[in-house]
């Protein structure tokens, strides 16, 4: 990729980034950063790319990970606030007791622990579809796959989700 000037790749594809990481991340500052890791990113890898015309590509995986990479460490910031957050308002619409509204948080981290043992692909598609609230095809365009793809894994990962927790229960 030596014959191809930083400058003007940041300037052609700098929206088209921008809007990946947006689509992802859902916040504008956040998706800034993410674009500049991004092309920091590439260039530290510039020479590990072999066919120029997909330069485009290439940029749009690289973006794609780095902001659910980014997604997933604010969520580690955020967790302990946002699970107070969602036991306090459960507790406030539903009028749950104290119990019921410790067992949705253990049962909200145990999903998240249930999650995070499948293979990345599973677990991307799942964040975006009830982390962030993405349709399938959002999903779709975000991870520069098929929305074919994505139903594919969404079904996949509930498939192996329930085998987990089937497990646990056996056990």
């Amino acid at each position: 990729m030596s014959g191809i000037d930083f400058s003007e790749l940041y300037s052609l594809y700098y929206k088209r980034m921008f809007h990946i990481c947006y689509s992802i991340t859902r916040d504008r500052y956040l998706a800034e950063d993410v674009v500049q890791e991004t092309f920091i990113k590439a260039l530290r890898k510039a020479d590990t790319i072999e066919d120029q015309t997909k330069v485009g590509a290439w940029l749009s995986v690289i973006a794609t990970r780095t902001a659910i990479d980014f997604v997933r460490v604010e969520r580690k910031k955020k967790g302990i606030l946002m699970e107070k957050a969602m036991l306090e308002s459960l507790g406030n619409e539903m009028k749950h007791n104290v119990e019921e509204e410790v067992e949705t948080g253990l049962m909200a981290e145990q999903v998240n622990v249930a999650i995070q043992k499948l293979n990345h692909e599973y677990q991307d598609v799942l964040w975006l579809k009830i982390g962030r609230g993405l349709k399938e095809h959002e999903i779709a365009r975000a991870l520069d796959i098929k929305p074919s793809t994505v139903k594919t894994r969404i079904y996949r990962a509930r498939q192996q989700l329930k085998q987990l927790f089937l497990k646990q229960v056996s056990a």
